[in-house]
């Protein structure tokens, strides 16, 4: 009950201080961090988590499909189909780029084996622009690079667990199970994606009979039932629940936009409440020895990942783009490390593999650096955009603000 009630006042500051964090570099995702190592064994010790407890990855796995399924209805089919070659350069090149460059850096900086680095940096590859809200959440930002950011954000993720699981497989005691691996994680997202368009398009095809058919104050719960049998379908049958999501989001919008504007408010809260549960849990991990077991060459690895590999790939991938230089500056800048990072993180801390620990330790502290970096500066870098009213906090100071929760799930409109 400890924990829940850390989480009730963190919750209650961030609401209260999210008007200032809408018009400044405070960021109610860092508070719900900070919260969480306060409370932990490396300071005031009033709970008890390591990363092998279970409420850690339970808290991630759902805050990820959370903002994965909201973030899918924000996508627009017809708009994707019209800029779909933006977000597969990001996808197709610049994710590459990114998870090759971290390989290397992990292995020459921290001195990891080649396989660990390489997975280090598919752990690392895939971003999280929820910790960019301002960005990826204002109409005054071109929708292009909005769209780019969120389709970027809803499939690397997807992309990415193969790549992991491969490599966690080739760098465990049973290495050579890798290539038997392949055809079964194949399987898992075939049938992730599978789940993820399939059930939306039965739900609404059965709202569509003369008999059936939800009333409006129960219209909210549609999508949000279709999220819960998604999720425990995809967990049953170890399908990937993170393409799940994030098609079930696109498909439900595609399929009835109504659902989408009844669900819209009420998915949206879910998510940011599951988010700032797993922050919190998050942040209890991060007490003085993690920091403290990081080489010295680790810490060059993390500010490297954040100012150099994530900016260069995507800005290679963006060559000969119709994105101004100020959009591409941007959309490198804005890869922060999310919820995804830190379940396959875990994973690969309870696979026992050689050198496991200290790329866990890597990997937790390039997360922690980045949501720091990413949610702190969202703000001042959407005023370049002459953005005037930062998610709804008028700057006269007119009318009632409305507060903007630190990391909203990316909205893009078509």
């Amino acid at each position: 009950m400890v924990l829940v009630v850390v989480f009730g006042v963190a919750l209650l500051i961030a609401v209260l201080l999210s008007g200032l964090a809408a018009r400044t570099v405070l960021s109610t995702s860092f508070l719900f961090l900070v919260g969480g190592a306060l409370v932990s064994d490396g300071f005031l010790g009033l709970i008890h988590i390591t990363p092998d407890s279970g409420i850690v990855s339970v808290t991630a796995d759902l805050a990820l499909f959370a903002v994965l399924f909201t973030d899918g209805m924000h996508v627009s089919f017809p708009t994707l189909r019209e800029n779909w070659r933006n977000p597969a350069r990001a996808l197709g090149l610049g994710m590459p780029i990114a998870f090759v460059g971290m390989a290397l850096i992990t292995h020459f900086l921290v001195g990891l084996d080649w396989t660990t680095s390489f997975l280090v940096g598919a752990v690392l590859a895939p971003t999280d622009p929820v910790f960019a809200s301002a960005i990826v959440g204002r109409k005054e930002v071109p929708s292009k690079l909005r769209q780019l950011l969120n389709v970027e954000s809803g499939i690397n993720d997807g992309l990415a667990l193969p790549v992991v699981l491969v490599l966690i497989a080739a760098a465990g005691p049973t290495s050579g199970d890798a290539e038997a691996s392949i055809g079964k994680i194949a399987l898992e997202l075939v049938l992730g994606l599978a789940f993820g368009v399939v059930l939306p398009f039965a739900a609404n095809e059965l709202v569509r009979f003369r008999l059936l058919g939800a009333e409006p104050k129960l219209q909210p719960l549609l999508p949000l039932a279709i999220g819960v049998i998604l999720y425990a379908t995809c967990h049953l049958t170890h399908a990937n629940p993170y393409l799940a999501a994030f098609s079930a989001g696109a498909v439900l919008t595609a399929r009835s936009a109504e659902a989408k504007t009844a669900f819209e408010p009420l998915g949206e809260a879910l998510a940011e409440l599951a988010k700032f549960a797993a922050l919190l849990v998050f942040g209890a991990l991060l007490t003085p020895q993690l920091f403290g077991d990081l080489s010295f060459g680790g810490y060059v690895a993390v500010v490297l990942a954040i100012v150099l590999i994530r900016p260069a790939s995507l800005l290679l991938s963006l060559l000969g783009t119709r994105f101004t230089r100020q959009e591409k500056l941007v959309a490198a800048w804005f890869g922060p490390k999310g919820f995804a990072s830190v379940v396959y993180g875990l994973l690969v801390l309870q696979a026992g593999i050689p050198g496991g620990e200290e790329a866990f330790t890597l990997i937790a502290v390039c997360i922690a650096f980045s949501i720091v970096a990413h949610s702190s500066t969202d703000v001042p870098i959407a005023r370049l955009f002459h953005v005037e009213e930062i998610a709804g906090v008028p700057e006269s100071g007119e009318g009632e603000p409305v507060s903007r929760p630190g990391g909203q799930a990316p909205q893009v409109s078509a």
